[in-house]
C-alpha cells in the first residue's frame, strides 16, 4: 500500500529533511519510525529536502507498506507517533494512488518566512522569526513582494553553486502579513509557487525586508531579476524563520 503521510516538526535541531551520516535528519527518524513499528525497512520519500533549522507545518512524504501490516490508512499515523521524537508528528496518514510520489507529484508548495522587529531577543518569538532591529514600511514590502510573482528565471534568488536544470520558476502568490505576536509587530511572506530553488525563499524574504527597510530599491530587484546577478541582493536569511505551510498535488490527498 502506498501510503502518505502529513507530517509537522520543529526543525530546530535537526540536520534538515534528508538522511546523513553526521546528524538527525527528520527523514531518517521517519524511517527508524517506520522499522519499529512495522518491522520493515522503507525508503520515506518526501515532498522537498528542507534545510538545517527549518521547519514543516504541513509536510507531505509516502512509503509503501507492505498489505500484510494489516492496519487501517488513518491509525498509521498513531503508529508511527509512538516512535518518533516530540519535535516530530504525523498529522494525518492515508492511502495514496500507486503511482503517487510526494516529490514528483507535487503541484504548488507554500513556505511562510517569518520577521519580528524589536531591539532585544524576544524568546517566545526567536525560534520561529528572524529577528529585524528598526521597523519597517510595510506596504513597500508588499509592494516588492509583488514583484517576485509570476514566472521569471530566478538564478538570483538561488545559493551560488545549486545544481539544477532550470533556475525559472512560477510565483502564484507573495504576499507580506503584518501581525503582531506578544505586543511585538511581525511580518509574515507568504509564497506560493512551483517550486523553488535551494535558499529562493530566504532569500526572496531577505530582499522583500531590505525593500522595506529603505536598504534595497525595487530597481534592483528587478534588475536582479533580469540578469541573475546574486550580488545585488542582500544575505540570506536565517533558516530558523521559514516554514514548509502546505504542499497541494491537485486532488484531495487526505481526508
Amino acid at each position: 500500500m502506498n501510503t502518505a503521510l502529513l507530517v509537522c516538526y520543529d526543525g530546530t535541531d535537526f540536520c534538515g529533511w534528508q538522511i546523513q551520516d553526521n546528524g538527525m535528519t527528520v527523514q531518517g527518524e521517519l524511517e527508524r519510525a517506520v522499522g519499529c513499528a512495522f518491522g520493515i525497512r522503507a525508503r520515506v520519500t518526501g515532498s522537498g529536502r528542507t534545510d538545517s533549522g527549518v521547519h514543516a507545518a504541513g509536510q507531505v512524504c509516502n512509503f509503501l507498506l507492505p498489505e500484510s501490516a494489516n492496519i487501517p490508512p488513518e491509525r498509521i499515523a498513531d503508529a508511527l507517533n509512538g516512535h518518533l521524537p516530540p519535535a516530530v508528528r504525523v498529522l494525518k496518514s492515508a492511502a495514496a494512488p500507486e503511482d503517487f510520489d510526494a516529490c514528483r507529484s507535487a503541484k504548488k508548495k507554500t513556505y511562510r518566512y517569518s520577521v519580528y522587529f524589536s531591539p532585544r531577543e524576544v524568546p517566545l518569538l526567536e525560534r520561529y522569526a528572524a529577528r529585524a532591529v528598526g521597523m519597517a514600511d510595510f506596504p513597500r514590502m508588499e509592494k516588492c513582494a509583488g514583484l517576485l510573482e509570476g514566472t521569471h528565471d530566478f538564478a538570483a534568488f538561488s545559493a551560488t553553486g545549486s545544481a539544477v536544470k532550470t533556475t525559472v520558476r512560477t510565483v502564484y502568490s507573495a504576499a507580506v502579513l503584518p501581525r503582531r505576536s506578544f505586543g511585538v509587530k511581525c511580518a509574515d511572506i507568504e509564497v506560493s509557487g512551483n517550486g523553488f530553488l535551494y535558499n529562493m525563499v530566504r532569500i526572496m524574504a531577505g530582499a522583500v525586508l531590505d525593500c522595506g527597510r529603505g536598504k534595497l530599491p525595487a530597481e534592483r530587484v528587478l534588475a536582479a531579476l533580469e540578469t541573475g546577478n546574486r550580488d545585488l541582493l542582500g544575505k540570506t536569511m536565517p533558516a530558523k524563520g521559514l516554514t514548509l505551510l502546505s504542499v497541494d498535488y491537485g486532488f484531495p490527498l487526505f481526508s
